[in-house]
């Protein structure tokens, strides 16, 4: 029988990161700098996205069992 599973990693606190930041409005309160002609705001989501799919690899490959 396979012990039990505990998902009580210090590794998933990671995981508020991508929720908390974009919730700053301090970030993201402004029109410039542009990227390539794009606004800051818009940029900046994509950015929250990469940062969002990096933590969650890196709380994956901690956390997964058997390494």
């Amino acid at each position: 029988m396979a012990a039990p599973r505990s998902d009580r990693s210090p590794w998933n606190w990671l995981l508020l990161l991508p929720i908390v930041v974009p919730l700053v409005p301090a970030l993201f309160n402004s029109l410039e700098p542009r990227l390539f002609g794009i606004p800051l705001f818009y940029w900046l989501q994509l950015a929250f996205i990469l940062l969002g799919v990096a933590t969650t690899t890196v709380v994956y490959r901690m956390t997964r069992s058997g390494r």
